[in-house]
């Protein structure tokens, strides 16, 4: 994975040439959509997609990837669907076996994973983009501007939720349901709704550095640094995941009988 500070990394031994790291080219600023136009699907029957960025696609954000989403499935059975992608991925790698061993010690399955550019087309229809570093996120917007507000750091998002979860009462029995569609529509409608409440508190998990929003790049570097990158990675992960189990519909009946 290239380093998050943008430099360039030696060809690895037997790797296969350039092709397989694509660079996005700048546009300039990203030009927002006309109000109402955003890239997002209005059909609450299907699970909430989110997608997990990095540079390489092969450290850091397979490990938040695999990470959630077996954690959600532990907090909401087929409420989500997690994936990941790079903005200049190692195309077709599978995950460095660091990261594939804190997939593993966390409760996670690395096996079958690989690299994906990042593109248009995979941001199509996704409602929740989480990305390792403010850099990524601008990558994001430059392909897909409509975005803009469902597009965070993973650590700033996972402070929001914190926030969010001392101050809200928590929605669990709110949404009840006597069938399977029922329940999944409540669920998504309130996750497609998640971004915009965490946004209004922004201001009260600010970092007191903004280096605290991103996610160290431990490619090609000692095992420490992925300790490092375990260290900063974990806890919003957590943060996340109790954030979905605190807030997760409850099926029963009309009378909320489980």
């Amino acid at each position: 994975m290239a380093a998050a500070h943008g430099a360039a990394a030696a060809p690895r031994k037997g790797a296969p040439a350039a092709p397989s790291r694509v660079k996005l080219k700048s546009t300039g600023p990203p030009v927002l959509p006309p109000a109402g136009k955003e890239n997002i699907s209005l059909d609450t029957s299907a699970p909430v997609k989110i997608l997990t960025v990095c540079t390489g696609n092969i450290c850091r954000s397979p490990v938040a990837e695999r990470l959630l989403q077996a954690g959600l499935d532990q907090a909401v059975p087929g409420g989500f669907h997690v994936a990941s992608a790079g903005t200049r991925a190692m195309v077709g790698e599978p995950m460095q076996p660091i990261s594939a061993d804190i997939v593993r010690t966390y409760g996670g399955n690395p096996d079958g994973f690989a690299a994906r550019q990042l593109t248009p087309k995979i941001l199509r229809g996704v409602d929740l983009v989480l990305t390792m570093t403010s850099g990524h996120r601008g990558e994001v917007l430059q392909l897909d501007a409509s975005l803009l507000k469902r597009t965070f750091t993973i650590r700033e998002f996972a402070r929001m939720l914190d926030v969010l979860d001392q101050r809200e009462v928590p929605a669990s029995g709110d949404s009840t349901a006597d069938d399977d569609d029922g329940w999944l529509a409540a669920h998504t409608a309130r996750w497609r709704g998640l971004p915009a409440r965490a946004a209004g508190v922004r201001h009260l998990s600010l970092p007191a550095d903004r280096a605290e929003n991103d996610i160290v790049d431990p490619y090609r570097r000692p095992p420490e640094v992925y300790r490092q990158m375990e260290d900063q990675l974990a806890p919003a992960i957590v943060s996340i995941l109790r954030h979905a189990r605190l807030n997760a519909p409850v099926r029963g009946d009309a009378t909320g009988t489980p």
